[in-house]
Order: structure tokens, then sequence, then C-alpha cells
């Protein structure tokens, strides 16, 4: 069983990694939206930042010699021989939280920026122009593709980086001034109408703080403020225990409402 490489490197075509076929990942033109649309996102230049924490994003090589996720429905009797928890081994919400944030207006308007870092410490800085994969199939070959050479280039637009290894930690890859949150069920309670109005700012101007939320992107736990020193508050988004891409469905809509974008 083999586990990410935390190291940074400038290949993303080099002979050494999966046998799997290389995923045809495209880009997203973002703003595609009227000239008055786009004067009124002009005016929020922060971003939304978003990172979602512990993914379990971890790679097997098959009988066959082909590498994929290690999941629960595919791998349960692999994780048992190496006593491992398979129900811990979800890699599908991982896919459906990118699948809510890049999917959702606030990202295509330019105004969200997304960071991932899987349980064993990789940190993945990710395009807001990038469109992942529909299927859990496609997108686990593309998490193995870029587990294995760190880099993820698009089919067209001149090769532009989508998906990258970066160095660790996360905390430097935010602006000065920036307020963290942490979502869990056992944070403060807002609705999501209330987050919007008390935490994020009127309008993205330079003056204004930068907002960051750490979503867990595990099947159990929650996030801590052990695990992230730098988050001010534990928030919650609901009475009730919500999916990660629930959640992020709430707190993006209160977020684009307030903006303006529709």
């Amino acid at each position: 069983m083999s586990s990410e490489s935390e190291n940074e490197s400038s290949s993303d075509e080099s002979s050494s990694g999966p046998s799997n076929k290389r995923p045809r990942v495209q880009e997203t033109p973002l703003n595609k939206s009227s000239s008055n649309d786009k004067a009124n996102i002009e005016q929020h230049k922060n971003r939304i930042i978003v990172l979602l924490d512990q993914a379990r994003l971890e790679t097997v090589k098959t009988r066959k010699g082909d590498f994929e996720l290690l999941n629960c429905d595919d791998h349960r009797d692999l994780c048992r021989k190496h006593k491992k928890n398979p129900a811990d081994y979800r890699p599908d919400i991982c896919h459906q939280e990118l699948l809510a944030l890049l999917d959702s207006p606030l990202n295509k308007a330019g105004c969200l920026q997304v960071y991932m870092k899987t349980q064993k410490g990789v940190l993945v800085e990710i395009s807001p122009s990038i469109r992942i994969p529909r299927t859990y199939k496609r997108f686990s070959g593309l998490m193995v593709q870029l587990l294995h050479k760190l880099k993820i280039k698009a089919v067209n637009q001149g090769g532009k980086v989508l998906l990258k290894v970066i160095k660790n930690p996360f905390g430097q890859y935010l602006p000065a001034g920036t307020r963290v949150y942490g979502m869990s069920c056992k944070g403060t309670l807002y609705s999501p109408q209330a987050l919007a109005a008390n935490l994020i700012p009127d309008d993205g101007g330079e003056d204004k703080p930068h907002v960051c939320f750490v979503i867990g992107a595990m099947a159990t736990g929650h996030i801590t403020i052990n695990d992230h020193p730098y988050i001010e508050k534990m928030i919650s988004v609901s009475e009730y225990p919500l999916s990660g891409a629930a959640a992020i469905s709430r707190i993006l809509g209160a977020i684009e409402n307030k903006w303006g974008i529709v």
C-alpha cells in the first residue's frame, strides 16, 4: 500500500507512477456573465478561502498493477488485512464537497479559492477554473494521477496547472488578517443568513479582511482548534448533523445572496 508524497515536483509527465490512463481534465472559463454582473462582482476583490481538511485520499496498487484510491467499497478486505477500518476510507466525501464548491456561482464568479489537505498531510492547491469529473471513477483516476505526479495540467489553455501539491503549512497561504472559522456540529450555531451578516464583509474591498472556512472531508469526527491553531471560532450552520456538501451549499448560498451573485 503506497501513501502520498509531500515533496513538490516540477515534473508531471515522468515515466514513474500509476499505469492508469491519464484523465483528461478541462478548464472551465470563469465570469461568463453580463457586463453589469461583472461590474457588480469586480468590487468583491477578496475571495472566500476554503480548506477541505483530513481528506482520505490514499493510493493502493491492485493485482492488475493499476493504482486506485483506497475506498470502503472496493477494498474492504484489503483494509482489514492491514488492520484499517474500511468505514474511514471515504474519498467520495471529498469528491462531493469539491463538486459543491467548484460548481457554485461564487466560484464561477471568481470569488472562491479552495485548498485540500489529506489525512496524511499532503496539501493541494486547486485552481478555481478546474472542472472536477462528475463520476467517482474518473475523480479517483484524477486523484491517483495527482498523488503520483504531484501536478495536473489542463488539456487546453496552454497546459495551465489545475491541481498542484504545495508545501505545508497551510497558514502561510492565508493573507494577513484573514479570519478563519472551523466547521463543526459542536460549534456556535448560525443560520446561513446570520453567518453571512456577521462573519462575511459587506464587500471584498482591499480594506476588508479575508475569510477562510476549514471544513472536514472525513467520514467521522470533526475539525478542532487543536488541529488548526489559527482558527478563531468553531461554527455550525444547522442544529442537525449535515454532510460536508450540504453545509457548503448553505454557506456559499448565503454569501452569494449577500454579495448579489446569482
